[in-house]
């Protein structure tokens, strides 16, 4: 059987890789982003794999969005294998946003952009996709969160919105793993910690990232997508960095 995978976040950086990995392997991929037309990489990879790759569009911070898309996806298939939520917001030069220096750089206009898309998204993804992750194989829900969304780790301060975002989701994936091992006991929930990566949402900030800890989006597509084949049972409802480490909560 086909592997199917559902990417979000698909059209650019490590969500565009994964697809573009996935479907190199031969997979099925459903590839979910705002605009997924205005993509010529994803346009690319359909002309190549006109069958298996299935561009949709979606507004993931929109729940009638979000429920509207997976009545889409059952009318292709009953099951998912995989589904990776790479899609988040860090920073938008067109309206302003930026990570917060100071407690006074705290908005609630931003707070509440960068919680939808980096915290709430992905449980929305999870509410509407279970139906499609609970079957009788192996499955795995896996969503991109940061190292900066660890609590013991933050030692800097700074980029409040981001920092509890991820945070915040973290515990939205914990959450939803100890449902699943009820629910759907083949399931394996993931949030996973990609590195420094060369895409849009770094670019501003890695000036002072060395040449050895800076990853094209190739590369940590691959890392994540082994740490996905990898996981175990044990694994559900942990945080893992690109090279299979834990992170602390």
């Amino acid at each position: 059987m086909t592997p199917t995978r559902l990417i979000t976040g698909a059209s650019h950086g490590i969500g565009l890789a994964m697809t573009a990995r996935c479907l190199r392997a031969g997979d099925r991929v459903f590839a979910v982003s705002r605009d997924p037309d205005r993509s010529d990489a994803l346009a690319a990879l359909a002309a190549e794999a006109p069958d298996r790759l299935h561009p949709l569009a979606a507004d993931l911070c929109d729940e009638d969005a979000v429920a509207r898309l997976f009545e889409t996806v059952r009318a292709h298939t009953d099951t998912l294998d995989a589904l990776v939520h790479c899609a988040g917001l860090l920073h938008d030069a067109e309206t302003g946003l930026s990570p917060e220096k100071r407690v006074e750089d705290v908005n609630l206009a931003a707070l509440q952009r960068v919680f939808a898309i980096n915290g709430f998204a992905p449980i929305l993804l999870a509410r509407y996709a279970l139906p499609l992750l609970r079957h009788d194989r192996r499955a795995v829900f896996a969503s991109l969160s940061a190292r900066v969304g660890s609590i013991e780790d933050n030692r800097l301060g700074g980029w409040y919105a981001y920092r509890a975002s991820k945070a915040a989701q973290n515990q939205f994936l914990r959450t939803f793993a100890v449902e699943a091992r009820r629910r759907a006991k083949n399931l394996i929930v993931l949030a996973l910690h990609p590195g420094t990566v060369e895409t849009g949402l770094s670019a501003p900030f890695r000036a002072n990232v060395p040449p050895e800890k800076l990853f094209s989006a190739d590369f940590a597509a691959q890392c994540l997508l082994r740490n996905m084949e990898n996981a175990g049972e044990e694994d559900s409802g942990g945080f893992f960095a690109w090279d299979g480490a834990p992170i602390p909560w």
